[in-house]
C-alpha cells in the first residue's frame, strides 16, 4: 500500500500564488536558502551574547567613528533579519562593499535595539 503525497500547488491556484509573491519576498527566500546551505543560523534566531555564524548580503557599508576611532560598519541581511557587522579601527576592508555576499562568525550583542557583531571573522562568498 503506497502513501499519497500531498498535492503540489499547481494549476491556477499555484500560478496566482506565485504572481502574488513580491520580488523582495522571493529574494528573501533565496537568501534564507543560501544561508541554510552554508550552515548559517538565521539572523532572526540570533541574540543574547552568544556566538553565531550568519550569512547574507551586505546592504550598506559606512565609516562611522566610535569612541574617536574609525569603525567600518556593514548591515548584513539574510532574508529573516539584519545584523550590523562592525570592524573597530578599520577604515576599509577589501571586498566589504554593498551587494557582496558574506559569511560572518562572532559574538552577537544588542546595541540600541539592533543586533551587532564586533570584529567578526568573515568569508567573502561568490556573488549572485
Amino acid at each position: 500500500m503506497s502513501t499519497a503525497e500531498p498535492p503540489k500547488r499547481g494549476g491556477l491556484r499555484g500560478f496566482f500564488s506565485r504572481l502574488a509573491t513580491t520580488q523582495s519576498e522571493i529574494e528573501a527566500q533565496e537568501l534564507r536558502e543560501d544561508a541554510d546551505e552554508v550552515g548559517a543560523t538565521p539572523i532572526a534566531s540570533c541574540g543574547g551574547r552568544r556566538r553565531f555564524c550568519v550569512a547574507g548580503t551586505l546592504r550598506t557599508v559606512t565609516l562611522r567613528p566610535r569612541g574617536g576611532a574609525p569603525a567600518l560598519e556593514a548591515e548584513l541581511y539574510d532574508g529573516s533579519d539584519v545584523i550590523d557587522l562592525v570592524w573597530l579601527g578599520r577604515r576599509k576592508i577589501a571586498g566589504i562593499e554593498p551587494g557582496r555576499t558574506v559569511k560572518a562568525e562572532g559574538l552577537v550583542s544588542m546595541q540600541d535595539g539592533r543586533k551587532v557583531m564586533f570584529n567578526p571573522r568573515y568569508e567573502l562568498r561568490p556573488g549572485s
